[in-house]
């Protein structure tokens, strides 16, 4: 496999889930094998809506900002410049608390044997498609 260099504009934002989040280095965008990387930015007040990943860890690292990650219900603060792990079938939702942009890149792995399987929302999506059933969902973060 070659070394990809993927940038920012090459990948289209996912709205989604709320905030802004882009799957930047991924089977599809570099060939990834064991996992993808990405950027969440969330400004003043946005969100992340609830979620799991059923088969992958999640590596956080906030490069700028701060924001609250619950975890199983419970809030946890996080500032610039510390990182986060999140354990498979945790449940986790991000919140922008501070009074600029927040930026966080994230790193799953491994991949979950198809990529419907990977990510599973456990309450409204943002632009309210999804339901909180547990129902897996395509995407990433």
């Amino acid at each position: 496999m070659a070394p990809r260099v993927v940038s920012l504009d090459d990948v289209p934002p996912n709205r989604r889930r709320g905030g802004e989040t882009r799957a930047l280095l991924t089977p599809t965008t570099a060939g990834a094998t064991s996992g993808f990387m990405g950027l969440g930015v969330m400004g003043p007040g946005e969100r992340i809506t609830e979620h799991y990943h059923p088969y992958s860890e999640e590596f956080v690292f906030l490069v700028r900002g701060e924001v609250e990650v619950d975890l199983d219900g419970t809030p946890h603060r996080l500032v610039a410049d510390q990182a986060l792990l999140i354990p498979p079938f945790m449940r986790h939702r991000f919140r922008n608390v501070g009074d600029g942009e927040a930026r966080l890149v994230f790193h799953l792995g491994p991949l979950a044997p198809r990529p419907d399987l990977g990510h599973v929302d456990t309450e409204e999506l943002a632009d309210g498609a999804g339901a909180p059933s547990g129902e897996a969902a395509r995407g990433a973060s």
